[in-house]
């Protein structure tokens, strides 16, 4: 039986000579971020680390940016632009400051810098509308998001590759969401391995990105998915549970879902009840 994963230091990833020739820059970087990782553990004393740099941080969960059409199936998935930029303009005169996920997770290994009211920004699976309407409101703050991409949303076009690559160049990071979006419970380990090792492979491919997290589909996981995760190499994951996100559960980091009724006043209900 595996050791319970109580925080980022019980969490060692599983390099190998072969993985980190295959991966080029991306394994160099995390094989330098992991001997980070062990130098600041070897100097820090016992326990002082864990008090230092383990805050918790929200992790804004968006999905659609756009007002829902008639008749649309979960429009609560829909944020209306006016709304999204009302939300994110609250943020910023609210002292808070939007960060990469790994940004977030570099101050839990090893205690970097991280704004004192850091937020991460976060899209599930890779619409049109996160270029064109969420994208331009991040740049004017000089804020980035976190993409969680579907890899078939560029293969069918929802979002186009160029528009990736815009998001990229405005410094958005690029997590993985499977190819896709299967309930992970329910596959086999070969669709399993497909869809959470593939979806990593196939970004790196099409983007030249590290691509080091995981986003669950539809917030669905179990301790088997969670070892597919760990395995595939990624550093944490995303989940639908409601919270901040804590390095106690890297790979089950929760996440504030804004919701189309929300609006300005119930978006800021939400982060001064998590985050007051």
């Amino acid at each position: 039986m595996k050791p319970a994963i109580r925080n980022l230091r019980d969490m060692r990833p599983r390099f190998k000579v072969a993985d980190c020739a295959a991966s080029g820059r991306f394994g160099r970087a995390a094989v330098a971020i992991a001997v980070i990782g062990a130098a600041a553990a070897l100097a820090a004393p016992s326990g002082i680390a864990g008090r230092r740099h383990d805050r918790p941080v929200p992790i804004l969960m968006y999905h659609v940016i756009a007002a829902p059409p008639a008749g649309v199936a979960f429009p609560e998935l829909f944020v209306r632009p006016a709304d999204f930029a009302k939300q994110m303009k609250w943020l910023a005169h609210q002292g808070f400051h939007a960060v990469t996920l790994r940004e977030v997770y570099e101050y839990w290994l090893t205690g970097s810098p991280l704004p004192r009211r850091a937020v991460v920004i976060s899209f599930d699976d890779g619409y049109l509308s996160q270029a064109t309407e969420a994208m331009p409101v991040l740049r004017k703050l000089h804020w980035p998001g976190v993409l969680n991409l579907k890899v078939n949303a560029v293969q069918k076009f929802n979002l186009p590759l160029w528009r990736v690559r815009a998001l990229i160049a405005a410094k958005w990071e690029i997590d993985a969401h499977t190819i896709t979006h299967p309930d992970l419970t329910t596959v086999d380990d070969a669709r399993l391995w497909q869809e959470v090792h593939g979806s990593r492979v196939e970004i790196r491919k099409m983007l030249h990105v590290p691509v080091e997290f995981f986003c669950y589909p539809s917030g669905r996981y179990n301790a088997h998915v969670i070892d597919a995760v760990r395995r595939a190499g990624y550093w944490g994951a995303t989940t639908t549970n409601y919270g901040l996100a804590s390095p106690a559960k890297p790979y089950e980091l929760s996440r504030v879902r804004i919701n189309g009724s929300d609006g300005l006043a119930g978006f800021a209900h939400k982060l001064e009840s998590v985050a007051p």
